[in-house]
C-alpha cells in the first residue's frame, strides 16, 4: 500500500508520453494528408486557374496549414482563400477549414470558419479523394465570389 504512489506517479507518465505520440503522429499523418491529397488537389486548381487568366498559388506551413491563394483577375491582389489547417494540439487527424478573401481590390480581408466538405462528412480525411476536393474548393469560391457580389 505504501508502494502505491509510485505506480501512479509511472501511470502519470506513461500517459504524458502517449499523448505525445499522438501529436506527433497526428502532425505526420496531417503532413501526409497535404503532401498526397491537398496539394496534388490545389495544383491542378492552380494550372486550371491559369487558363482564366488568375493567378493561384499554394503555401504551406507544416505540421499546421495548407492555403490555396487566388487572385483577383489580371491582378496581384489576393481574392480568396482556402484553408485547411490542424487545430493546435491535436490529438487526432481532424482537419478544418476556413474560407478567407476580398470582395474586391479595395476591401479588407476577412476570415470565418466553415465545415470541411461539407456535403461529404468524412471522419477519415485520408478517404478524401483529390476529386471532391477539388469540386469543394470550386463551390467555396463560386459561393464566396457570388456573396461578393450581391453584397
Amino acid at each position: 500500500m505504501g508502494e502505491e504512489w509510485k505506480a501512479n506517479l509511472a501511470s502519470c507518465f506513461e500517459e504524458i508520453r502517449i499523448l505525445q505520440v499522438s501529436k506527433k503522429e497526428t502532425v505526420e499523418n496531417f503532413n501526409q494528408f497535404c503532401e498526397f491529397i491537398a496539394e496534388p488537389a490545389f495544383e491542378a486548381l492552380v494550372e486550371e486557374f491559369k487558363e482564366y487568366g488568375i493567378k493561384a498559388k499554394i503555401t504551406k506551413i507544416p505540421g499546421k496549414s495548407i492555403i490555396l491563394r487566388v487572385n483577383f483577375p489580371k491582378s496581384r491582389i489576393d481574392n480568396f482563400h482556402y484553408i485547411i489547417y490542424l487545430p493546435k494540439n491535436s490529438l487526432e487527424l481532424v482537419v478544418k477549414l476556413k474560407i478567407g478573401g476580398r470582395r474586391d481590390k479595395k476591401s479588407s480581408y476577412q476570415e470565418k470558419p466553415v465545415p470541411f466538405l461539407t456535403g461529404n462528412r468524412f471522419q477519415d480525411v485520408f478517404k478524401v479523394k483529390k476529386s471532391d476536393l477539388i469540386q469543394e474548393v470550386i463551390e467555396q469560391y463560386r459561393n464566396f465570389n457570388f456573396e461578393a457580389l450581391a453584397s
